[in-house]
């Protein structure tokens, strides 16, 4: 199994041939005769919600990107999940790596399960969860991939020159609307 699309075989390093199999088009060492699958790569990550910021309009914890995909443009937090490690598990490890606010995994609620439109032959799986900001600790504070991390209402970033991730702005008025 493989995250982008393969050339070679990962076991014998030969090239692949493409075959139909089960329907699709497959790649396959005519070697090992094995057909190496291109799988997504399951990412998870968690929209923190502040009812108590501005009024009556719920706050969402973002992050501005600091390295690739998106430099400069805001997400909610998240990233790749570990070996062995459950969804919420990861959304939370993620959520603390990025912003330095911490929750626990059994506080997160199910927002989403979606793919996200291929990059450079990348499939990825995200698992999106929510929590109130009453379920977690510390402040916001950039992480080693992020620029900066802070709460953001929906109208008060309509009203910035701040860039949502495309993928990632459904996200963040979905969880802002959920707890208005």
């Amino acid at each position: 199994m493989v995250s982008r699309p393969p050339d070679y075989c990962p076991r014998c390093g030969d090239g692949l041939e493409t075959i139909a199999f089960d329907g699709r088009e497959r790649k396959r060492c005519p070697t090992c005769e094995d057909v190496v699958w291109h799988n997504p790569v399951p990412c998870a990550g968690v929209a923190v919600v502040d009812r108590t910021t501005s009024g009556s309009e719920p706050a969402v914890l973002c992050v501005e990107r600091g390295v690739p995909p998106g430099v400069g443009e805001w997400t909610l937090p998240g990233g790749h999940m570990e070996v062995g490690e459950e969804p919420e598990t990861a959304a939370a490890r993620e959520l603390e790596e990025e912003t330095g606010v911490a929750v626990d995994p059994d506080a997160l609620e199910l927002l989403d399960a979606t793919t996200l439109a291929p990059r450079d032959g990348k499939h990825v799986m995200m698992i999106h969860y929510v929590v109130d900001r009453a379920h977690a600790d510390g402040s916001p504070t950039a992480g080693s991939d992020a620029t900066a991390a802070r709460f953001w209402t929906p109208s008060a970033f309509d009203a910035s020159d701040e860039t949502f991730r495309p993928v990632h702005e459904r996200r963040f008025r979905d969880a802002a609307s959920l707890f208005g």
